[in-house]
């Protein structure tokens, strides 16, 4: 077996690809001396509104701050509850926790790690203000059932795609026996996550699809107020400076990020037919391996992360046997976001979620991957499963 290393994920071809205009972007930036929302902010929000195909992108420091401004422009707070999934990154509860609304967790589909749209009406109740699906590792959530009980209890959809720039809703959700409306699903299917609900929000952390240099994040929507309220709240509460009109944050995408993401979103589409290329080859080698199941390469899957269960055996030691190999892999989430000491014992058990954190393993992937190291990466897998 090679003696190389394997990272999660290397930056280094697309650095490689893009370093003129990099370079480019950082001097014209620096030439102008307009750091915080110089024009390359503005220019960079408009091209990735005509991308979304949305009225208004509104850039913000973080992934985290895109949830936070989003929900407080929805008019979620104190008393509020949100319904979303346990089987995520912290920051998805804790937007709605920051809020001073509650968290409430439905349990995910087993296939799509996405939450379960036929488990989101029992939780519903008269202090239900919003539902907040996740586009986990990529993979677009059944949007269509979700908006229908969003329109038919009178509730906000906030979607966290922080792990799915560029992914697409298509119309079927792998896993979902759920029905729902055909005029809902003709309606959404082709968008984009992130413009199907009232608010969409993204991060741009480096490792993302479309990642920046540094923290960023973006808020997408068509409604205006929402986007005039964003606007208020990521500078301080004002409309006009120095006139405060609100508590809000100070949360603005550095112009020095605007401008490296504007190199880069003209090649988001491109990268993610990559990522979805060694997805497909990473199900195929795996075929003929009972003890795992692999991603279903559905439509409109950006593969953020590929994500595999291990049903025999223990998950962590396949890990650690795969780093001693000099693979990496990383586990994406060991502990669901209602078992997390600020919430523990708070909420009724969740099973498939605790029982898929046990399971997870999420194998290298970026878009330029050789067939060679996926081959090696599942060659090494297969040796330690059957150890």
């Amino acid at each position: 077996m090679s003696d190389s290393k394997v990272p999660i994920l290397d930056l280094s071809p697309q650095y490689q690809s893009l370093k003129p205009e990099i370079y480019a972007a950082i001097d014209r930036v620096l030439e102008s001396g307009q750091f915080i929302m110089g024009p390359d902010v503005k220019q960079f929000e408009q091209e990735v509104a005509t991308y979304l195909g949305v009225k208004h992108a509104i850039a913000v420091n973080s992934g985290t701050d895109a949830l936070v401004i989003g929900l407080r422009s929805l008019g979620i707070g104190a008393g509020d509850e949100v319904i979303t999934t346990p089987f995520s990154f912290f920051a998805t509860a804790e937007s709605i926790s920051s809020v001073g609304a509650t968290p409430i967790f439905v349990d995910i589909d087993p296939k799509t790690f996405n939450i379960d749209p036929a488990k989101i009406k029992d939780k519903i109740t008269s202090r239900t203000k919003a539902i907040m699906p996740v586009h986990l590792y990529g993979n677009p959530a059944a949007m269509a059932q979700i908006i229908e009980i969003a329109q038919a209890h009178g509730l906000k959809v906030i979607e966290d795609c922080a792990q799915s720039f560029g992914a697409r809703y298509a119309g079927s959700c792998s896993g979902c026996e759920t029905s729902c409306s055909d005029s809902i699903r003709a309606e959404i299917t082709g968008k984009m996550t992130g413009t199907i609900g009232d608010v969409g929000a993204y991060s741009f952390f480096p490792s993302k699809n479309l990642g920046a240099y540094g923290d960023g994040g973006l808020i997408a929507t068509n409604d205006d107020a929402i986007a005039d309220l964003s606007r208020m709240l990521r500078v301080h509460g004002a409309k006009k400076k120095y006139h405060n009109e609100i508590i809000g944050y100070n949360s603005r995408l550095d112009t020095l990020q605007a401008a490296i993401l504007r190199v880069k979103l003209p090649h988001i589409d491109e990268w993610n037919a990559g990522r979805r290329r060694v997805a497909s080859l990473y199900t195929q080698l795996l075929a003929d391996i009972p003890e795992i199941v692999a991603p279903e390469v559905v439509t409109g899957h950006v593969f953020h992360q590929y994500t595999i269960r291990i049903l025999k055996g223990d998950r962590d030691r396949v890990a650690n046997d795969l780093v001693a190999k000099g693979i990496s892999t990383m586990i994406y989430y060991p502990i669901p976001q209602d078992q997390l000491p600020i919430y523990a014992g708070k909420y009724p058990a969740n099973p498939i979620s605790d029982q898929l954190g046990t399971q997870v393993l999420s194998l290298p992937i970026w878009p330029e991957l050789d067939q060679s190291i996926a081959e090696e990466v599942i060659v090494c897998l297969r040796i330690s499963i059957n150890n």
